[in-house]
This record gives C-alpha cells, sequence and structure tokens, in this order.
C-alpha cells in the first residue's frame, strides 16, 4: 500500500513527486492549451495542476460571470516569490472576466500565528494590499473584506464545522488543532462566501501546500447539498525552490529566500551563493554544459524573471551546451531581479494610496 501525502499548509516541505500528488489529491494535469493566452506559469508548468475547470473555461469563453479568490496572511512585512505566483494567477482569472475577491485572514493569522486583530489590519493596509495591486490587480475589479468584519463567512464556517469530525480533520492535516480547525473553517467560509452573495462559479489558485483547505471545501459542498453550492474549481503551482534547493522557498530561512522587495545587496548575495548545476571547472563547464534540472537560478529564471520564452529558450540552450557558465547566468539573474524590485517599489508607492481609497465589504 502507498503511504498517502501529507501536506501541512502551515510547513515547509518540498513535494518532490509533483504525478504523485497528482494522483492522490484526484488533481488532473494542467494542459496550457486549454487555457486562453495561458500566461508565463501555464506555459512552463508551474501552475501544473487543476481540478474541475472545465466550467470555468466554458464561463470564460462564454464572457460568463464567474468569480476567482485569494488571501492575505497579514503575517510579515514582507512577501515571498510563491506569493507572487498566486497573485499572477488570480491576475490572470481577473484579465479573462473574473469577479475578483481578495480577503484578509485576520482570524486564521490570529488563531494559527498569534497576530492581532489590530496588527494585521496594520500590516494589510500599509504593505500587503499594496503589494498585491503593485504586482498587478486591478482594485476597481477587486472586492476586498477582512474575516473578522464578514458574518456571512464566519456563519458559513460554523455551519461547516457540524458536518466533519476530529478524525476528519486529522486524517486531513495530521492534528486536530483548534486553532488549525477553525482556520480551515474560516477558509472553507471565505471560498463560499462569493457564492453566498450570488450563485456562480468560482476558482481558488493556490499554491499545492493549500490542496487540503481546497479538499475539506469541497468535501463540505458534498455535505451540504441542499446549498446547492458550485463545486469549486482550482488550479495549483509548484512551489517556488529555495535557493540552497532543499525546501520550497520560505521566510523560515532567509538566506534562501528572495523577499518583496528586496535590497539589491542581499538579493545579489542569496543568489551568488544559490546552488547551480554548473561544473567543477570552467573548462569542464564548456565541455559538458551544465546539470540545468539541479540549477536554482535557472529555476528562478524560468519561473519569475524571463518572460519571453524565446529568451529563456536561448538560455537554457547556452547553458545546456556550455556556452553560458553558471557565473554569467547568475549575473543575468541579479539584473533581471533588480529590474524587477525597481519596478515594484516604484508601482507600490502608487498602490499605496489607492488602497486606503478601498471599501471593503462588510456583511
Amino acid at each position: 500500500m502507498v503511504d498517502p501525502i501529507l501536506i501541512d499548509p502551515w510547513g515547509s516541505s518540498l513535494v518532490e513527486d509533483y504525478e504523485k500528488l497528482i494522483k492522490e489529491f484526484g488533481l488532473s494535469s494542467l494542459s496550457p492549451l486549454r487555457f486562453p493566452h495561458p500566461n508565463r506559469l501555464m506555459r512552463r508548468n508551474v501552475t501544473f495542476a487543476e481540478q474541475d475547470m472545465d466550467i470555468i473555461l466554458d464561463y470564460i469563453k462564454k464572457k460568463k460571470k464567474y468569480y476567482a479568490l485569494t488571501g492575505v496572511m497579514p503575517t510579515g512585512e514582507r512577501i515571498h516569490l510563491g506569493n507572487k505566483m498566486t497573485i499572477e494567477n488570480l491576475r490572470y482569472f481577473q484579465e479573462h472576466g473574473a469577479q475578483t475577491y481578495v480577503l484578509v485572514a485576520d482570524l486564521e493569522a490570529a488563531a494559527a500565528r498569534g497576530v492581532s486583530l489590530e496588527e494585521a489590519k496594520k500590516r494589510a493596509m500599509n504593505f500587503h494590499i499594496p503589494a498585491y495591486i503593485a504586482l498587478g490587480l486591478d482594485p476597481k475589479k477587486t472586492k476586498f473584506y477582512f474575516q473578522s468584519e464578514n458574518v456571512r463567512v464566519i456563519q458559513t464556517a460554523f455551519e461547516a464545522s457540524k458536518r466533519f469530525t476530529l478524525n476528519e480533520f486529522r486524517s486531513a492535516y495530521g492534528t486536530a488543532d483548534p486553532g488549525k480547525i477553525m482556520s480551515s473553517l474560516t477558509q472553507t467560509g471565505d471560498m463560499l462566501f462569493p457564492q453566498e452573495e450570488e450563485r456562480m462559479p468560482g476558482v481558488i489558485p493556490v499554491a499545492i501546500d493549500q490542496a487540503v483547505h481546497i479538499r475539506i471545501c469541497r468535501d463540505y459542498i458534498r455535505k451540504a447539498k441542499e446549498k446547492k453550492y458550485f463545486m469549486i474549481s482550482s488550479t495549483y503551482n509548484k512551489f517556488t525552490p529555495s535557493l540552497d534547493g532543499n525546501f520550497k522557498m520560505s521566510k523560515s530561512m532567509p538566506e534562501s529566500c528572495i523577499e518583496i522587495p528586496e535590497e539589491k545587496v542581499l538579493f545579489t548575495r542569496k543568489i551568488q551563493q544559490a546552488l547551480t548545476g554548473g561544473r567543477n571547472t570552467k573548462e569542464e563547464q564548456r565541455k559538458l554544459g551544465a546539470e540545468i534540472e539541479k540549477d536554482m537560478v535557472f529555476e528562478l529564471l524560468k519561473q519569475h524573471l524571463i518572460e519571453d520564452d524565446k529568451e529563456l529558450n536561448k538560455v537554457y540552450h547556452d547553458y545546456k551546451t556550455g556556452k553560458m557558465l553558471s557565473s554569467e547566468l547568475k549575473q543575468l539573474a541579479i539584473e533581471k531581479m533588480d529590474h524587477f524590485m525597481k519596478n515594484f517599489n516604484k508601482r507600490f508607492e502608487k498602490a499605496q494610496k489607492q488602497a486606503h481609497k478601498i471599501k471593503f465589504i462588510k456583511e
């Protein structure tokens, strides 16, 4: 018997076998050809899996109303590149007609991370929401709310709590910690809140470590047939690897995690120290080329820093054949990251002013 995959959405473990995970969670491999104008993440198999996306793609084609939703976890003063990918996919659906929702998970931050509601609101307003806008989300096409101010979300969470047992949570999460249970149930309330406003299908773009939250929500929908919810659809991103190649990029390992924003001197040092697939000597590299599948700097370029596929293919070819050295690849990544950070900082200043004009949903 194959051991089931247990993913901790609050942890830092790296999923090595994504194909096994697709089978374990009942997902489907994502085919970018199914999506209109697939974005960089979809084209490069970084967004690698999907669930019940047929209805969303049909609604996009027919220009029918649907929603896309994600959350802000206001526990830090920066985000990292893994967060950026979720925002990019949310933006993709927004640009393809989705009514977009962004919730501030202040109740979850209090229950699972010990951050007060007051501090969570301050961090969200001063940084997280402006950061999402700076990364391309259109605030005029987005509805925002705080979990603690949305009674309908809390009501749905309590309704869902009556449909699950402690053993079901232990099976899903490996624990029955009360704070994490309430966080999970509140997320179910979040995912279904747009359907409480207006019955329509919705898609939740997430990193793969959040798949267990999606599973709990989908289980509740099956249990609450009388509610007549649309089944939640979802897309799943691979992790942005840590620069040392061992774990997903996580703020708990600051020397292997690039945060947004970050000073050039810091990300330069981190990229210079990153694990590469380069050979031991310049001569060997020229002769044999890089072991590119081991290279975290190339992964950084692929996932985040090179938009044009032709440009990426050229870098791949030059590095794989020995025409490009690891030092040259790192310098390219540093230049691309510097350009990204400068653009982010410029947009962030404008986004801070926009964020304070947002009218939040209060139910």
